[in-house]
């Protein structure tokens, strides 16, 4: 004879099961990565601090949580709990750190689980000697595209600043496109990004999510953000801004970088887009809020 339980027992241990899968949290991993630029502009370890304040305390999206780290880290158990990894840094970080191939194959083994992972601004960058003579890196197909540095040699991306970049919602109907609208902003967003060998076409499961009419001179329909649902059931997105810290500033700007986070750790995007208090930059300590370009060198006098 089969012994059933009552059920309320039955209704009780199926509630304490969803309750305790809706009460763990999101974890959200942000990797810092070197950077050598000037005060004001990228701003790197300032910018995963804000990234960091600004996932924790939103606040349609309760119970995320996020830690910035400054190396790619050792403890397998911190890779493990992500639900997604952001990176930040002068191009991509794992490159740039010692041991990328042990480093590259412990995030491979977080993609092939289905860990999402963003990359913001030159974070989406690989130089000449990271990738194969074709253009073959596994970021290709975790992010969905990169920014190829003028050392490759099978393309070459551009990096500008402009005065007043428009960027431009490509498809209207994508969570990571909620509640923010077209804007202008003084920033590098990177052009000529790099998406595969089909005549640089993205690949059928990369959507563009936003794009901008540059450079001025020549202006072309450019996709500065884009994302990706991989067959491993991960999800990436990779945006080429900000480079200047200020821009944080930018709630459109903001909102468009938090819903990629949200979305790419599978979360649900609210229909207005995720929301957060405006970030006050000083208290995440960059070397300096505003960017002040250096002074020009002084010209050589001549030879009598």
């Amino acid at each position: 004879m089969k012994k059933y339980l009552p059920s309320s027992i039955v209704i009780a241990l199926v509630t304490f099961a969803l309750f305790a899968s809706a009460a763990e949290p999101a974890s959200v991993l942000i990797v810092v990565g070197p950077s050598k630029h000037p005060a004001g502009s990228h701003e790197v370890a300032a910018g995963g601090r804000l990234v960091q304040s600004c996932v924790t305390n939103l606040i349609n999206v309760p119970g995320v949580k996020a830690q910035v780290v400054y190396e790619w880290p050792p403890d397998k158990s911190v890779r493990e709990a992500a639900a997604t990894v952001v990176f930040i840094g002068d191009t991509f970080p794992l490159n740039r750190w010692p041991d990328s191939k042990r480093s590259l194959a412990e995030l491979g083994e977080m993609m092939q689980r289905g860990c999402g992972i963003v990359c913001l601004h030159y974070a989406v960058g690989l130089l000449g000697e990271d990738v194969k003579p074709d253009g073959e890196h596994p970021l290709l197909h975790w992010l969905g595209g990169y920014f190829a540095n003028k050392s490759c040699a099978h393309f070459q991306s551009v990096a500008q600043i402009f005065p007043a970049a428009t960027i431009v919602p490509a498809a209207p109907a994508h969570p990571v496109l909620r509640g923010w609208r077209e804007f202008t902003v003084n920033d590098e967003p990177y052009i000529n990004n790099y998406f595969g060998p089909n005549n640089n076409l993205p690949a059928a499961n990369v959507t563009v999510l936003a794009t901008s009419m540059l450079p001025p001179e020549a202006p072309k329909r450019e996709a500065v953000a884009w994302c990706v649902e991989r067959a491993d059931g991960g999800r990436g997105f990779g945006i080429v801004m900000p480079h200047f810290y200020k821009n944080w500033r930018n709630e459109d700007l903001r909102r468009f970088i938090l819903n990629g986070i949200v979305w790419s750790a599978k979360l649900e995007v609210p229909a207005g887009g995720v929301k957060t208090a405006p970030p006050e930059l000083e208290q995440f300590k960059p070397a300096s809020v505003e960017y002040v370009p250096p002074p020009p060198k002084p010209k050589a006098k001549a030879a009598n």
